[in-house]
C-alpha cells in the first residue's frame, strides 16, 4: 500500500506545475483596471476611520467610483452596482451635510 502511494507521489510530483495552469498575459485594460481596484480597496478600507469627518465621506466616494472598472472589466456586474451605489449615496450624504 506505501508502495503505491509512493508511486502516486512521484508521478504528481514529475508534473510541471505549468502545464496545470494556463497562461495569459493581461491587457493594459486589465492591469490598469487591476490598479485601481487596489486603490478603491485602499480607501474603502481607510474610509471608516475618516467618517466622522467629511474626508471621510470623500474617500467613499473616491473609492466607489475608482473601484468600478475593476469590477467592469471582470463583468462583476452586482460589485458595478454596489460601487455605484456607495457613491452615489455619499454624495448625497456629503451634499446634505
Amino acid at each position: 500500500m506505501i508502495n503505491i502511494i509512493n508511486k502516486i507521489i512521484n508521478i504528481i510530483k514529475n508534473i510541471p506545475l505549468t502545464k496545470l495552469v494556463r497562461k495569459k498575459k493581461l491587457t493594459p485594460i486589465e492591469r490598469l483596471s487591476s490598479r485601481l481596484g487596489y486603490m478603491g480597496t485602499s480607501f474603502m478600507m481607510m474610509s471608516p476611520h475618516l467618517l466622522p469627518d467629511k474626508i471621510g465621506m470623500v474617500t467613499y466616494i473616491i473609492a466607489g467610483i475608482v473601484s468600478i472598472p475593476q469590477v467592469f472589466v471582470a463583468k462583476q456586474w452586482n460589485l458595478v452596482a454596489v460601487n455605484l451605489n456607495v457613491a452615489i449615496a455619499y454624495i448625497i450624504l456629503y451634499l446634505t451635510n
